[in-house]
């Protein structure tokens, strides 16, 4: 039986009896999706009563009364008259049990990957991870027979597996991209595995909740390439590809962004691109300056809107083409060590922060939700343009130096 969870507000009669008379019951989070509630009702008299509250998906919960009061007045019995810790073990009596049929990590994984396609979100990236790096490992495993070590150890074994793209000299950064891969892709699976519990097709989340990702993984970036590299970049790079490299570098987007951006996607009179869809699924308007918008406009010149701005041999750019002139290009242009297409992204993002861009009008040009990912990956960068901020905008108090006061100097 799981240890009793404490709580400053209901742990005993004395701290229930203070609480405010109200309708709303006062709950505890017993587990994900399971709530404990306490209420006490106005000209109620007596003791107040247990419920609880069950989380059964699409964002709804159902309430059921415990058929028992709390120990307020009368001595606990275990049955109708119920200490907090007791009423505990009462809700978690009544958890969701699976449906019949063992239902497996693969099963799991897909109807995660359904719900987020009908709430409108990317599932490209978490498709991606599940299809490569879960199912192959863990993917016939029953949620219910799933341990906690079996996760650690798929775990551990992601961050031990070499990357496609490692490379030589920087040991220490090949481990914490490792780590940093695995923790996401442990992220997708709690989700997954989390879904599945909250619609009653696990008993319990304890397996995956016990399993910790790896620390200090999402060190910030530093790999950013000069404006003299970019130049030489570009110069190095043959045909359709150099446009693909010069709208990287005067977007921020991302290579699939990218690839799928239409003639109809830039506004010329506001000067933005418009992403129609994005990592997060949402679109997003991206600011070009002066020669970003002048290059979007040649390209677009005489174009049909539904056509694609950016091709390849006059064909759509498809997973990984990127990577092979990405090589060839670094080579020519003598850029070491080489750097893959998405290090692009990173530098616009870096030489605008540098420029002292505002971290939130950075990010949200680069499609982030919030500024968390910008200071992780950026925030270094910004240093001076933070320092200059603060000089500026400090208050000033009028400070004067006090009279006759020589500052002491010691003895070298």
């Amino acid at each position: 039986m799981p240890r009793s969870l404490r709580d400053s507000k209901l742990d005993t009669r004395e701290q229930r009896l203070r609480l405010k008379v109200r309708g709303k019951p006062y709950w505890r989070q017993i587990e994900p999706g399971l709530h404990l509630g306490y209420r006490r009702l106005a000209g109620q008299s007596g003791s107040g009563t247990w419920c609880l509250r069950r989380y059964v998906g699409a964002q709804r919960y159902s309430v059921e009364a415990l058929d028992a009061v709390a120990d307020d007045y009368s001595p606990a019995d275990g049955e109708k008259v119920l200490t907090f810790a007791q009423a505990q073990r009462a809700v978690l009596a009544r958890k969701p049990r699976p449906k019949a049929g063992a239902l497996t990590v693969a099963t799991a994984c897909q109807r995660y990957l359904d719900d987020l396609a009908d709430r409108g979100k990317s599932t490209r990236d978490a498709e991606l991870r599940v299809n490569a790096l879960i199912t192959p490992t863990l993917g016939a495993v029953a949620v219910e027979a799933l341990t906690a070590e079996q996760i650690r150890a798929w775990h551990a074994g992601l961050a031990k597996s070499p990357g496609r793209n490692t490379q030589k000299g920087d040991d220490g950064e090949a481990q914490r991209r490792r780590r940093s891969t695995a923790n996401r892709t442990l992220t997708i699976l709690r989700a997954a595995l989390n879904h599945a519990y909250r619609e009653g097709r696990a008993a319990s989340d304890a397996a995956w909740r016990r399993v910790r990702a790896f620390q200090n993984a999402d060190a910030a970036r530093v790999r950013y390439l000069t404006v003299d590299e970019c130049r030489r970049l570009v110069n190095a790079c043959d045909g359709d590809f150099r446009r693909l490299v010069q709208a990287a570098l005067a977007t921020g987007c991302r290579y699939g962004e990218l690839a799928r951006l239409r003639a109809r996607d830039f506004n010329p009179n506001s000067g933005t691109v418009a992403v129609q869809q994005s990592k997060s699924g949402k679109a997003r308007h991206v600011v070009l300056n002066d020669e970003g918008a002048a290059l979007f406009r040649r390209w677009c010149a005489g174009q049909p809107g539904n056509a694609l701005l950016l091709t390849c041999r006059g064909h759509p750019w498809h997973k990984s083409d990127q990577d092979r002139p990405m090589e060839l290009a670094c080579e020519r242009a003598k850029i070491t060590p080489r750097v893959s297409f998405h290090v692009l992204r990173h530098t616009y993002a870096s030489l605008v922060v540098m420029a002292g861009a505002p971290l939130v009008v950075v990010g949200r040009n680069l499609g982030h939700r919030d500024t968390r990912m910008v200071e992780l990956h950026y925030g270094h960068l910004a240093q001076s343009y933070v320092a200059d901020a603060i000089r500026a905008a400090a208050p000033k108090f009028g400070f004067k130096a006090d009279d006759g006061v020589v500052p002491l100097v010691r003895p070298s």
